[in-house]
């Protein structure tokens, strides 16, 4: 399972960055890389990436010592 939580991660974050250029540069890095965003294999690779973050939500609560170190997040 953390294969795939780390997989999952890597994904999220290429997203991010595919969106970071389409925000600055108005550029779309996966459409560009396989020819169109209406292909199949870029639709295949939104999905993918889409599924990714849904599966890193299920991380968020294990991030907790993230920001809180060893001690108790009460405060």
């Amino acid at each position: 399972m953390k294969c795939i939580n780390t997989l999952a991660f890597i994904l999220v974050v290429l997203g991010a960055l595919n969106w970071g250029l389409w925000g600055f540069f108005q550029f779309d890095f996966v459409a560009w890389a396989f020819n169109g965003n209406t292909t199949w294999i870029s639709r295949f690779i939104y999905a993918i990436i889409g599924i990714s973050g849904l599966l890193t939500l299920r991380m968020i609560p294990h991030a907790k010592h993230l920001c809180c170190g060893s001690k108790s997040c009460k405060k």
